[in-house]
């Protein structure tokens, strides 16, 4: 059975841009049951988030994305793995940031794909400044260098949900 956007019930839940839960206006302040809406979270063909709670299916309003990297750190390059950079998400895990989706969108804001490309993230204020330290310009064109790689960081103009 395939459930259109407009055929599923709100949670009544609320993502603000800077990560913060709000459930009937009340900001959610339990993180294991954050935790557990981000870990059934999905995007459905609409770009509507949607938690799958059990098979049930409620949509969540999100005012930018749901997920927002909150910290980055630089790795060095070891014998196992080259550099990277490891950006600490807003479900409270670390993974590595996917340098190939940077992107900056309207009043400089720093967005990539996370969980698998599976989801955009916005990059708060310290996150943003982290990551900006590390930035180079070229003949007008900003990246990122990991390991002798040059990752552009694309500018953007559109919604940064999937579509």
């Amino acid at each position: 059975m395939t459930v259109s956007g407009s055929d599923i019930p709100p949670c009544l839940i609320f993502i603000a841009k800077d990560g913060r839960w709000y459930h009937k206006g009340a900001e959610m302040i339990h993180r294991d049951f954050i935790r557990l809406f981000y870990k059934n979270m999905k995007i459905d063909s609409t770009g509507q988030y949607v938690i799958d709670w059990n098979g049930t299916l409620c949509f969540v309003e999100v005012e930018d994305t749901a997920f927002v990297i909150w910290g980055i750190e630089y790795q060095e390059k070891t014998e196992e793995k080259g550099a990277c950079f490891l950006i600490r998400l807003s479900d409270d895990t670390q993974e590595e940031l996917a340098p190939e989706t940077l992107s900056v969108a309207e009043d400089n804001v720093m967005y990539c794909m996370v969980k698998e490309n599976s989801f955009p993230a916005r990059f708060n204020r310290p996150a943003y400044y982290q990551l900006a330290e590390y930035i180079q310009q070229e003949k007008g064109v900003y990246y990122l260098p990991i390991s002798g790689k040059k990752y552009p960081i694309l500018m953007r103009r559109e919604k940064t949900r999937p579509s």
